[in-house]
């Protein structure tokens, strides 16, 4: 979780209050696994229920990289259906040799303690007059109110919006067409390179692109080395994340995959792997072959941290020495998917 936007919590009504900002939306039928170190949020993941088999074996090493010495469990849902993952995930973590300091059971407004005498009732919450709440939204974070709102903010544009960005993407097609009758593919990289970087520059500065810039963009995106500069430029800037989560959205379904893939990557390095999963789903759904989001979605899954990969990842000057002849070769993914009907199908990194 990035510095400014930890949280420090000192009751099961501060966990329930932070949770649905920890997440980016309120949970439902989950379980929420909190790390702590000296009671300061670290980290908070989520899972639905029930547990699959072994869905927490990739826990103890993510608490590890977090220093997280203490961890405060929450399941949302019936008691049928969250008590078995409450004594899943304690008995797992104790085994790991990690405390919990409480197991919280969260419905209808009120809340149970697992492990503390609580009322047969429960106990009374309001997560949205929390002082915890207020708090969250004046350090820039958000809770929608449910799984279904975040996956709407990177759901693809519709009616008016789509037709032109159609339109739009028809002219940038033929724009490419042009660059390679031209056979210099080393000006067209120059040039996407270039887009990206105006890109980025463009949403710190709080504009948009147009639909043809846009859809430029998003063909240029199917270069690696075009779309690696773009990964490897994403930082802290909430420029990045609001540029992906918009071409996302904008882009035809048979160029998203790359932005997608992007958005992803800039979500997870916020600690917002909820949308980054989502932002991957739609990538994948797109091309199932996609490397980048393939390698996302298996960083994910295994609880590991941006600087994990990000270790690994080349600087846009590594790539410039490093990328060597032939340079038409950069240009396969982006033709094959020019040259196939419908939604993209061509073979990426």
């Amino acid at each position: 979780m990035p510095t400014d936007h930890r949280l420090r919590l000192s009751s099961p009504a501060d966990i329930l209050a932070a949770i649905p900002y920890l997440l980016g939306f309120h949970p439902a039928d989950s379980l929420v696994v909190i790390g702590l170190e000296r009671a300061a949020v670290r980290v908070a993941t989520r899972w639905d229920l029930p547990l699959t088999p072994g869905a927490l074996d990739d826990l103890r090493p993510l608490l590890a990289r977090e220093k997280a010495d203490a961890t405060v469990l929450a399941a949302y849902g019936e008691a049928a259906l969250t008590a078995p993952a409450l004594d899943d995930a304690a008995r797992f973590l104790a085994a790991a040799g990690v405390a919990v300091h409480d197991a919280l059971r969260a419905h209808d407004g009120r809340y149970w303690s697992h492990l503390h005498a609580c009322p047969p009732g429960g106990i009374h919450y309001d997560a949205a007059a929390h002082p915890v709440a207020a708090e969250a939204v004046v350090r820039g974070m958000v809770a929608l109110p449910d799984r279904a709102a975040l996956e709407r903010t990177v759901a693809p544009v519709t009616g008016a919006a789509r037709a032109a960005m159609d339109r739009a993407t028809e002219r940038a097609e033929h724009e490419v067409w042009g660059w390679v009758e031209k056979a210099d593919p080393a000006a067209y990289l120059a040039d996407g390179i270039a887009r990206v970087r105006s890109a980025v520059e463009c949403y710190e500065r709080g504009g948009r692109l147009s639909d043809d810039d846009a859809a430029r963009l998003g063909l240029a995106l199917w270069l690696i080395r075009v779309r690696d500069e773009a990964w490897t430029l994403i930082d802290d800037r909430p420029a990045h994340l609001t540029l992906w989560r918009d071409l996302t959205r904008r882009l035809s379904p048979g160029l998203v995959t790359p932005a997608a893939a992007l958005l992803a990557a800039a979500a997870w390095r916020t600690g917002d792997c909820a949308l980054a999963s989502m932002a991957l789903d739609r990538a994948l759904a797109a091309e199932p072959r996609y490397t980048m989001a393939l390698i996302l979605t298996e960083a994910i899954a295994r609880l590991l941290t941006p600087d994990d990969v990000g270790e690994r990842m080349p600087t846009p000057e590594q790539l410039d020495r490093e990328m060597g002849p032939p340079l038409m070769s950069w240009f396969t993914p982006l033709l094959r998917r020019l040259a196939e009907p419908g939604p993209a199908h061509a073979t990426g990194r």
